[in-house]
């Protein structure tokens, strides 16, 4: 399909705010076909340059205008390593300008019919979220990150790549769960809160806190 095929039949624009690696896995992820045009905000000294064919076009300061220009919808591509605060302002921003926010499922994903995602979200290859189980908005559900039935997780969470959560976990909002931690079954752990890589959590961990270990034991309080 040619771009005015698509401006015909009134596909949307989309705006990438962020053009790191979590950018690249986002496109790897995106059916572009669905868009009549897709372009990146980042630093200005990335102006001109593109991520794997896709523009970097502008900065934080032009996200006004390219929605005045018709790109509607934005997705934050900008990473999230150990906490999210980063990540909400993008998205108070982005809300007060007036931008929709599509999610995003990579197609290796299995996402069971009676799961929730709610605006924002993204999938990874090879992500499991199974029966009945809830991620907020703006989450991202990385790299074969496992979400068993009836989890609940919350907003600007990120389940880092090769995490497992067994039945019936909450996870609190913006809260940074490390590669390949498991999580034992029922297990709560709180907002604001990060758990390091290769962690074992068989008890609850509190909000506002450091986490880490096998077995995981909170470290430092924030």
């Amino acid at each position: 399909m040619t771009d005015i095929e698509r401006n015909e039949r009134k596909y949307p624009k989309l705006v990438l705010v962020g053009g790191g690696g979590h950018c690249r896995s986002v496109l790897s992820s995106i059916d572009r076909s669905k868009y009549a045009d897709i372009v990146i905000v980042d630093s200005k000294e990335n102006l001109g340059k593109d991520v794997d064919g896709v523009p970097i076009a502008g900065t934080d300061d032009d996200l006004a205008k390219l929605h005045d220009e018709g790109y509607c919808e934005a997705f934050i591509t900008v990473g999230s390593v150990s906490s999210n605060p980063k990540r909400r302002r993008i998205y108070e921003s982005l809300e007060k300008i007036g931008f929709s926010f599509p999610s995003f499922i990579d197609p290796s994903a299995a996402v069971a019919d009676s799961a929730v995602i709610e605006e924002g979200v993204f999938v990874g290859k090879n992500a499991v979220i199974n029966a009945g189980s809830r991620i907020g908005k703006f989450s991202i559900i990385n790299t074969g990150a496992i979400a068993d039935h009836d989890c609940n997780i919350g907003s600007f969470v990120h389940l880092s790549p090769g995490v497992v959560l067994s039945g019936t976990v909450t996870v609190g909002d913006n809260t940074h769960v490390g590669t390949g931690t498991c999580v034992k079954q029922c297990a709560k752990i709180g907002e604001n809160t990060t758990v390091g890589m290769g962690s074992v959590v068989i008890t609850d961990i509190p909000s506002n806190c450091v986490a880490y270990g096998v077995p995981c034991k909170v470290r430092d309080t924030l």
